[in-house]
Formats: C-alpha cells, structure tokens, sequence
C-alpha cells in the first residue's frame, strides 16, 4: 500500500504538514511526499492506492487511518468528486506529467518513470546535431514569456567558439503576480528540470548548469537541492557521464527576488554578483554571456519538456497545438476562478476552454469580466474575447501576452482602472531605474492612475495615459518596461467606458475605489435593526430602533462594513 500527502507549498499552507505527521506516526513508512498535483483548490490531498481523498484535515486523517486499518470510517466523505476528476482528465500533462504522482526526493521514483533515459540515449546514441534537431521538430518555444524557438538558442550556443567554457542555466526566477508555475514544478518534479538541463547542456557543449532560483521560494531549492546530490550519486552528474567523456554539473544560485532578473541579461548580471539590471543586446548571451562565455538560458517550464520529447520524439510534441505554437502549456489560474491551481492544456484551446472547461468557472456563480494574461507585462483580455485561441500570436493581437503563464481572473466587481494601478505599482517598485522611459515613465503612468482612482481624474487623462504608454513601449531597453504599459493600454482599449465613468462621473461601477463611493440607506428598504450603527467603526450612522437610518458622509470612511451587514440590502453605494 502506498499513500502519499500533496506536500508543495499550496498544501502546506493549507494543512498538508500536520496531515502528514499524523499519517506518518500511525501508518509508518507506507505514507509517502508528493509535490501539487495542481488542485490547489482541493488541499490538503491525500493519495491512498489510486483513490483521492481532498481538503483533508486532521480529523478526515483519522478516518484514513482507520480506512487502512480497515476499521469502520467515514473516509468517503472526503473522497474526489467525479466533477473534479473531469477537471484533471480534461487536461494534458507533459512539463506537468509527474507533478502529484512521484516522491520529489526520491530519484528511484522518477527513474521507474523512465527518469534520465533520454538523457542517456542523448549522450550514448545521439550527436549534439541530432538532439537539436528534434528539438526543431518539436517547434518548443521558450515558455518564459517570448516563445522564442529554443532550438534556435541551443545552436546558436553550440556554434559560439569564443571561450572554452560553455554555460547553461535555468530560469527559475518566477516573479509575476498570480504565477507559481516554476515552483510547482521544482517542488513536484526537480529531476524533470535537471534532465532538461543536462541534455540541453550535451547539446550545446557545457560543462556547469546553474539554476537561478528566487530564495524566496525555500521548498522548491531544498528539494532540488536533494535531488541534485541524488543525480551525482547515482552518476547522472559529474564526470564521465554513462560511461563517455562528457561531464557536467549543476548548482544553485539563490536571487533576491527581483523581477527585471527574469530578463536574461539582468540575470545573467545578477550571478556575476553585479546588480540586476539589462544590457544591450548583442551580443547576445549565446555569444558573451555569464563570465563572458556562451551561455544558453531557457526556463523552468521549458526544460521540463526536454526529456519527454526526447523520449517520446520532436513530432510527437509538434502535433499537439497551433500552426504557430506547439505543445501545451502551463497555466496557474488564479483570482476569481472557482477552481484555482495549475493545469496543463494544449496550445489552441480557448481561454473559455481554460476558465470554464479545467477551472471549473468564476466564483460564486458571478459573471466573467476579464482575464489578464502574461503578469504585469500582460494584457486585460474581455468577456467579448473569451474564445480567442490560446496560442502567441492571437494572444498578441489581443494587446496581451502568454508570459510565463499567469492567468488572473477577474470577476463584474473588479474595477478595471484599479487593476491597472495594481499592475503599475508592481512594475514601477520592480524597474531597475536603468532607462529613463520605464524609471520616469511608468511612475507618471502610476501617479494618474492613482489619480483617477481618488476621484481627481481630468479631461484629457485617457489620452496622456495612452500617449506616455506608447512612448515608454517605444524608449525602454528591456522587456519590462516595453511590457509595462500593456495593462494601461487594454484596459482603456477594453474598457474605456470605467475610466469615463471615473473621470467624468467620479463613479466606479465596480465599487471598489473607496474615494469614488456614497454609501446611502434607503429609507424606504431600512427596517432600524441597528446592525449597521454596531458594525460603522466611525459612529457614522444614527438613528433609533425600527426607523430609518442616516449616515453622515463627513464621518463615513466608505469601508462598507455597513452594506455588508445589512439583510435588507438597504445600503447602496
């Protein structure tokens, strides 16, 4: 018997330690760790011989027990829905395949899953040439957010000869909002990433991998850390790798957490001890990269796919997808989905396929407004699109992008004018203050944005805030601030109609930005239940029992507490 507890960070934060301490010290070695399977919605998890048993917590963890000591329990009564069982079969796991199934720090449980065997076949039967051509046949592109081909970064290193040391290194510094994609992977799946890496490395001719992973993501550096010290002990790492003269190793550098090192250059700065901030490119890093050598950079997600096209071929890979983009990809869906986590579909499905189909829907049975995609340097894309076909091009032509993977899903009570500030602040707190256009730029773009969101809009507001995004696009040097207006420019291409509302009305239809709120009791609905007088932190609201109430707007500090209370929805704003 075999039973395993989800125990990535989603499940920890939910209980998953305590869970399994207790099934440990009555169930023994039998009780096993595995990383997010991607129901984040459902942990903790616990797998108890192929039967799924959800939000498990310590008294559900007794029932188990008893279930396995075959003793009469209520175990069912935590068991998987068939419903959520749809939502996982509707997916297609490849960089996800063993994420929830396999021990993370046990290499024997990635090996029976035919863990490093591409990485063997690679090294002992193919050349450096053919390996890269079956990456060109898989049409992979760069899952960090560009999608650029990663064949075409592979060779171009391979062909540098301009030091006598060769790099590869892995992108694990996820800093979007809303993205946790890397980590899940990581934590669920770290010998898929090295393997990636390692023939990655063979292909371009590298002796050291590095992994640039943010120190605010402890798990994910601990398991893979272990999983690392496993791979040299069982030979897949270190010298004279399956018996042949290449040899290669990989370490961990641990970042600060700053988002621009997302940007290869600014990375690249970063391990050489410098500040994070991006260069001119070319040279490009396949030519003069970390310590001046050749060095080839691709993410998390696009390593993990390494070894199952390998495995399973370039075409196999290719034949899932678009004309324009293959494969699958990761999505973590976040916001105001009813079913949040990380799923896994082929390119070409629709963002309807994706909110509705695998995330189960909005919450609370509320109306679908929008979605941004590709983080801060995305996009909002709105109910209207909601069919457009995931994939970078038609992505583009919406005003957003894939990015890493983020999807942010947005609700009828999310103001689309504060989201933008939202996303502003982030980038402009992240700008490396390089270049004058994202420095200066993108805090003007803030500093309206915060305006109108306090009621103190301007005739004239919607045109300097998409005359500066356009400039700050054309004037950054790197991705972040060329992406960093997207949010501006969809949202007043989207929704133009919030910010003249807030402009010219000083509404907010979403009821969100305090300053643009009145809350009001209408007489006509108050019963004088005096619920709302206990609850106004600020004694803003008077009157006596069974008559109408009054709030004075001079004391109201618009926190809607009020409204929240009320049974007779007699409290408008």
């Amino acid at each position: 018997m075999r039973i395993s507890v989800g125990k990535g960070s989603c499940g920890i934060a939910a209980g998953a330690a305590e869970v399994y301490d207790i099934l440990r010290e009555a169930l023994g070695d039998t009780v096993t760790v595995t990383g997010c399977i991607g129901m984040c919605y459902l942990e903790p998890i616990v797998n108890v011989d192929g039967d799924t048993y959800v939000k498990v917590d310590k008294n559900a963890a007794g029932e188990i027990i008893k279930l396995v000591n075959n003793a009469e329990n209520n175990a069912k009564a935590n068991l998987i829905k068939q419903e959520d069982i749809a939502l996982l079969n509707a997916q297609h796991r490849i960089a996800l395949e063993n994420c929830g199934v396999i021990e993370p720090e046990n290499i024997d449980d990635y090996i029976k899953r035919d863990g490093y065997t591409a990485a063997k076949k690679c090294i002992t039967e193919l050349t450096p040439d053919l390996i890269i051509e079956q990456v060109k046949i898989s049409n992979l592109g760069g899952r960090g957010g560009a999608g650029f081909p990663t064949w075409f970064k592979w060779n171009a290193a391979k062909n540098s000869l301009t030091a006598d040391k060769k790099y590869i290194i892995c992108n694990a510094d996820e800093g979007d909002p809303g993205a946790f994609m890397d980590r899940a992977v990581i934590e669920g799946d770290p010998h898929a990433v090295i393997e990636g890496m390692l023939i990655g490395a063979y292909a371009i001719g590298a002796s050291e991998g590095i992994v640039y992973v943010r120190a605010e993501y402890p798990l994910a550096i601990k398991r893979l850390d272990i999983a690392l010290a496993q791979a040299r002990e069982k030979g897949f790492l270190g010298e004279n790798l399956f018996g042949s003269e290449f040899c290669f190793d990989i370490r961990i550098k641990a970042g600060a957490g700053a988002f621009v090192c997302g940007e290869e250059t600014a990375l690249i700065a970063s391990l050489e001890g410098e500040r994070g901030m991006p260069r001119l490119k070319p040279p490009f890093p396949a030519q003069k990269g970390y310590q001046g050598s050749p060095s080839n950079i691709n993410n998390v997600e696009t390593f993990a796919n390494i070894p199952w096209i390998l495995r399973n071929g370039g075409a196999a890979f290719s034949a899932l997808g678009t004309e324009h983009s293959k494969g699958t990809k990761v999505f973590a869906l976040t916001g105001k989905i009813a079913k949040g986590g990380l799923v896994e579909v082929p390119m070409g499905k629709t963002i309807r396929d994706v909110v509705y189909g695998v995330g189960g829907g909005i919450k609370d049975g509320k109306q679908f407004k929008a979605v941004q995609m590709g983080g801060p340097s995305g996009g909002c894309i709105p109910y209207e699109l909601i069919d457009t076909e995931i994939d970078y091009k038609t992505l583009a032509a919406t005003g957003a992008i894939m990015g890493s993977g983020g999807m942010v899903v947005m609700d009828e009570s999310t103001c689309m004018v504060d989201m933008a500030r939202f996303f502003l602040d982030f980038t402009c707190k992240e700008s490396c203050g390089k270049c004058t256009h994202c420095r200066v730029g993108n805090k003007r773009l803030l500093e309206i944005l915060e305006r109108i969101c306090a009621g103190d809009g301007v005739e004239g507001d919607i045109e300097r805030l998409s005359e500066l995004s356009n400039e700050i696009k054309d004037g950054s040097l790197c991705a972040l601030g060329q992406t960093a207006p997207n949010p501006v420019l969809t949202t007043i291409r989207y929704f133009k109609n919030e910010y003249e509302d807030h402009i010219s009305r000083k509404k907010c239809t979403a009821r969100q930005c305090k300053p643009l709120l009145t809350f009001v009791i209408e007489p006509d609905k108050c019963i004088g239940c005096t619920l709302c007088i206990k609850k106004c932190p600020s004694a803003a609201i008077s009157g006596e029992l069974k008559t109408a109430h009054v709030i004075d707007q001079e004391k109201c500090i618009k926190c809607g507490e009020c409204a929240t209370v009320c049974k007779k929805n007699a409290i408008t704003s």
